[in-house]
């Protein structure tokens, strides 16, 4: 199985990005692992929230094969403990899901297409971060769950 992590936008913060590429590098121990950033529209100020949505939406359909499963990262999805969120990994590895997408909206979420695509939503946490920080807890507490699985002792139970 790949899991891939789509986002919208790029990480202007180099200390973030350091951050990022050193649980992406423990990854790849575990599990093919691939990110994609998803460019800014341009002159987004211009366009509502909706049209802004519904272009990032587009974008985001053209990164997706039809047997892709999607979890969106969004508010409203169903929250893990690690431990589940490590279960929740090993049940689509189970299943036979070739390619496993989580996808990190622009600032204002999700156009309806996006929703329709989705197979679930997960929230990591009731509070609101920014796309930027969510990129980083989101590939640490990936880490964790593959650590997890493994039996390795960076989770501490």
């Amino acid at each position: 199985m790949t899991i891939k992590l789509l986002a919208v936008g790029k990480t202007d913060n180099k200390q973030l990005n350091e951050l990022i590429n050193i649980y992406i590098n423990r990854l790849k121990h575990y599990v093919k692992f691939d990110f994609e950033i998803i460019v800014d529209i341009k002159n987004a100020k211009n366009l509502s929230e909706t049209q802004q949505k519904d272009k990032e939406g587009k974008l985001i359909l053209n990164k997706l094969q039809t047997t892709d499963f999607v979890i969106l990262l969004d508010e409203n999805g169903k929250q893990y403990s690690s431990v589940g969120f490590s279960e929740l990994l090993q049940k689509q590895m189970n299943s036979g899901v070739k390619r496993l997408v989580f996808i990190i909206g622009g600032p204002y979420g999700f156009s309806q297409e996006i929703y329709q695509r989705s197979n679930s939503k997960l929230s990591l946490s009731k509070m609101t971060f920014s796309h930027q920080m969510i990129r980083l807890f989101f590939v640490e507490q990936l880490y964790r769950g593959f650590t997890i699985l493994k039996n390795e002792p960076y989770h501490h139970r």
